[in-house]
């Protein structure tokens, strides 16, 4: 059974609760970048039965923020120290307080359209698919592969949109591109974390790997590509690495990232992988092409520590 003053003071925090099943209550998300916020949806879940453990565990189902304890629930919220007193004279007992990160859901803008609806009428799109097919050099199997579209209105107005999907196929990033010349704002991407893994979905860790910067990069290499969306290896994606059994990874960074190749290629070397440092002439992947990019690989060699060492002599 609900302690009924604990209920009151979750209630003080979160508003009125509706109970749900099995002691618990749902509640209006507190994190205000929820989407079911702005619909008024109690979809904030709290179990106010403490379990076996004295856990109380909590989760939206919109925003995915959760935690195990009603401490961290008040910590996320960032409340004054009176309620975390009335919290712990209630629960007769005090613990640390968790540190949670809350979550946003990443979503395609609303204006997103896709090209697999594209209409023969429509002149924006065409300025979009010129950019993508004749200046990025993008085919429309690359476009339809990657759901790739585009916003006549909004925040990317004007821009092509470049979906990442993880390996459950949820959108967790995307980065936009504007097609028109005058556009000031050139790049965009979402408020988000962005520990990802790009097109993990397209993605066969049984296969050697190709690390580059660039959405683009990977489109235009095609097969087995992660864009960094910068120049840094992302936590998930270290991780993955050091857990997998990858043995070849082929490491394709522009010129001016010469620290950062040097500092990925040590990490990778540690972690007993066969690197491939491919260096560009004067062109990214996307510039240079799949059978030009595909030739220039044929020819590369492990990378051994001997070469790491002539790679730093170059910047110093």
């Amino acid at each position: 059974m609900v302690d009924p003053i604990l209920l009151s003071l979750v209630e003080s925090v979160l508003g009125k609760g509706k109970e749900t099943s099995k002691g618990n209550y749902s509640f209006k998300c507190f994190n205000p970048r929820c989407t079911s916020v702005a619909k008024n949806h109690k979809k904030l879940e709290v179990n106010l039965i403490p379990t076996p453990k004295n856990k109380n565990p909590w989760n939206c189902w919109v925003c995915n923020s959760k935690g195990t304890t009603l401490k961290s629930l008040f910590n996320s919220i960032k409340l004054p120290q009176s309620k975390y007193d009335q919290l712990n004279n209630i629960l007769g007992t005090t613990y640390k307080v968790e540190k949670v990160k809350v979550e946003i859901q990443v979503e395609l803008p609303k204006e997103f359209k896709p090209f697999i609806e594209l209409r023969k009428t429509d002149i924006i799109s065409r300025h979009a698919l010129h950019y993508l097919i004749n200046k990025r050099g993008l085919t429309f199997e690359d476009i339809l592969k990657h759901n790739i579209g585009y916003c006549e209105t909004g925040r990317y107005r004007n821009k092509v949109i470049i979906p990442s999907y993880n390996k459950e196929g949820k959108l967790d990033y995307f980065v936009a591109r504007a097609f028109m010349e005058d556009d000031s704002h050139k790049l965009d991407a979402p408020q988000c974390d962005k520990n990802i893994i790009g097109f993990e979905s397209l993605i066969n860790y049984d296969l050697p790997l190709i690390i580059c910067e660039g959405p683009f990069d990977a489109i235009a290499i095609k097969r087995n590509a992660i864009p960094l969306f910068g120049k840094n290896v992302s936590p998930k994606l270290r991780e993955k690495l050091m857990l997998n059994s990858i043995k070849s990874i082929y490491l394709c960074l522009d010129e001016d990232a010469l620290k950062n190749t040097i500092k990925i290629t040590e990490e990778l070397i540690s972690l007993g992988k066969k690197v491939y440092v491919v260096r560009l002439p004067s062109k990214d992947p996307s510039e240079l092409g799949f059978e030009k990019f595909n030739n220039l690989i044929q020819f590369q060699k492990p990378f051994t520590l001997m070469d790491l060492m002539k790679l730093k002599m170059e910047i110093n």
